[in-house]
């Protein structure tokens, strides 16, 4: 089995990038959502560029984009990866290779799941918990990356019950909204990481709510 993919997202400093990365974060998330408290501006965004080591995937998020934003953020940040809502993708025209990240929000009616996607709550950014059991069935499809509702506490469990391709957290590792805490950021990678050995959790033992 592949080691578990690990995103931090939402970072606006070099000091969160420098917590994530220190710890052995995968990627690092930016955020381009004009609506929400980790919204970085392209200038911030470029210069945040040359805090993120090689070997660390970048990922630009967005939420319903326009295609001049996401034609200015590529041009600029020229990410490893694009996430935004799945339908937002079949509007979207992007550079041929460019890799993406759709985003599900449920299981209902997916005939071929995409070879990766990020499986998330109804609101991202809102620390609202995903369905785990639709994640888990999902799971054993293609590569999931499990975000909503995730924080230190929690995500020891959540990898044992769904046993995703990744983990994904933003809200979970904050002090303040939009302001990410360094302390938070090992504990959930240190505890997802360990999670990682444990054998799988029954679903009669776990509870997915709050």
């Amino acid at each position: 089995m592949a080691p578990l993919w690990i995103k931090i997202c939402g970072l606006r400093t070099a000091a969160a990038i420098e917590a994530a990365v220190t710890e052995g974060a995968d990627a690092v998330g930016f955020v381009f959502h004009e609506a929400s408290p980790r919204n970085l501006p392209l200038d911030a965004a470029r210069e945040l560029q040359r805090h993120v080591p090689q070997g660390v995937e970048r990922v630009a998020v967005f939420l319903h984009p326009s295609q001049a934003l996401v034609d200015a953020v590529l041009d600029v940040v020229a990410p490893d990866w694009l996430q935004t809502d799945v339908a937002d993708l079949a509007r979207l025209r992007l550079p041929e290779g460019q890799r993406v990240l759709p985003v599900l929000r449920s299981s209902a009616g997916i005939l071929q799941p995409p070879p990766r996607c990020l499986f998330e709550s109804a609101r991202s950014g809102a620390g609202e918990q995903a369905d785990w059991q639709a994640a888990a069935r999902l799971s054993r499809a293609t590569q999931v990356v499990l975000a909503g509702g995730l924080h230190p506490a929690n995500v020891a469990l959540a990898v044992s019950a769904v046993r995703p391709f990744g983990v994904d957290v933003s809200s979970g590792v904050e002090r303040e909204r939009g302001l990410k805490d360094a302390k938070l950021i090992r504990e959930f990678i240190r505890a997802a990481r360990a999670a990682e050995r444990d054998p799988p959790v029954e679903e009669s033992r776990w509870n997915p709510g709050p």
